[in-house]
């Protein structure tokens, strides 16, 4: 069986203390940095070379994917309508660098970006869908004290964008199966929150 996987987002916890805690209460060996950009303007225990010293007083690695995972990308190829599209940057070659790479790990890994809602953060709907397509189990920790799992992200976004799905109606003309209707909910969410080029949207 597949690797457990965990998602965080610091955002939710203002004291670095409590996130470092929650991190230690589950066991995480190695913070996976998927912001494109390091450093946050609120939140300066969260800077790149900050957080790394204050997690390697606690045995914990740091390590920065931005160019794998980050939802920031230079390369125009990546866009659609001026967004990032998940679905093609997940196919890219530095992308897969970046899957290979948490796969050959022994560690026990949680991927880290600032949004406190995983549902409304690249982490879940680009990141954690990629890993959880391959069999490998995501716990998303919540500030909280909840998890979800990414079915229920993928139920969240169905209820979001589908609201009236579960109500039966014999005038119903909407015949797309649960698997269409998650992809399509995974779409919208990337048209939502995927990053803007703005060059390439004119």
């Amino acid at each position: 069986m597949a690797k457990q996987l965990y998602t965080i987002g610091y955002s939710g916890f203002p004291q670095v203390n409590d996130f470092i805690n929650v991190l230690k209460d589950y066991g995480i060996q190695i913070v996976i940095d998927v912001r494109s950009s390091p450093f946050s303007s609120y939140f300066s225990d969260y800077d790149k070379t900050v957080l790394s010293e204050n997690l390697k007083k606690h045995d914990i690695v740091y390590r920065n994917f931005a160019r794998q995972f980050g939802a920031r990308q230079d390369d125009p190829s990546f866009y659609k309508n001026g967004r990032l599209d998940f679905e093609t940057f997940a196919k890219s070659p530095q992308f897969l660098d970046g899957v290979h790479r948490v796969e050959d790990s022994k560690a026990k890994i949680v991927f880290m970006c600032s949004e406190k809602q995983p549902s409304h953060c690249h982490r879940a709907i680009l990141v954690a869908r990629a890993f959880s397509d391959r069999g490998y189990p995501i716990t998303h920790i919540k500030p909280d004290g909840e998890t979800m799992t990414q079915n229920d992200i993928e139920a969240e976004l169905v209820e979001a964008y589908f609201p009236d799905r579960s109500q039966t109606s014999l005038f119903s003309e909407d015949n797309r199966t649960e698997e269409e209707c998650i992809a399509e909910a995974y779409q919208r969410r990337n048209d939502e929150i995927g990053f803007k080029f703005e060059e390439l949207a004119k």
